[in-house]
């Protein structure tokens, strides 16, 4: 089962995968696909606010990230790890749980990258926003860090997420029955 349709201009089909007997999700990958992280990177830039930095969260919303430093003249970006890596010092750390992840999981940011977000706007990025827990984690990790969360961004929002007033998004997925139907 797909469910197809139109994300920044271009067509795609997104497979439903069940999170349990009677709740599917849209599947939407964008790793491998340039075409569309270029055409939701100038997209959601369009919609940005002002910034200073953006931030997102280790894995999905990397290529769109760097997609949209690129177009904004390479400018430097922010990553929350998912684990703690040999180079980081004066680690930040945050829990979340996601809709994708079947148990809790940490979030990580570098003393440096904390340094360097401290005073500063930050737009956080995201692929799908859904439940919301991600980017409160990610909001958390900023706020410790002294940063100003000036926006929230993510190409979808998913489920209570289309409801939300405090992000920008460029399209909404429905969830979906155990039979394909949207809710």
């Amino acid at each position: 089962m797909y469910y197809k349709m139109n994300i920044a201009g271009l067509d795609r089909a997104l497979p439903l995968c069940p999170l349990n007997d009677k709740l599917c999700i849209g599947a939407f990958v964008i790793f491998g696909d340039p075409e569309l992280t270029t055409a939701c990177a100038r997209a959601l830039l369009e919609k940005a606010p002002e910034y200073d930095y953006m931030i997102t969260a280790e894995a999905k919303g990397i290529p769109l990230i760097h997609e949209m430093a690129r177009l904004q003249n390479n400018q430097r970006y922010i990553l929350a790890r998912k684990g703690p890596k040999l180079y980081m010092k004066d680690i930040l750390s945050v829990s979340v749980n996601s809709i994708t992840t079947s148990k809790e999981q940490k979030l990580f940011l570098d003393g440096e990258d904390a340094e360097r977000m401290k005073g500063k706007r930050i737009l956080i990025v995201d692929d799908v926003i859904s439940t919301g827990e991600s980017l409160h984690a990610i909001e958390e990790l900023v706020k410790e860090a002294g940063g100003e969360v000036v926006g929230k961004m993510a190409i979808l929002a998913e489920g209570d997420a289309i409801e939300r007033d405090d992000i920008i998004y460029l399209e909404k997925l429905p969830l979906f029955t155990a039979d394909g139907e949207p809710i």
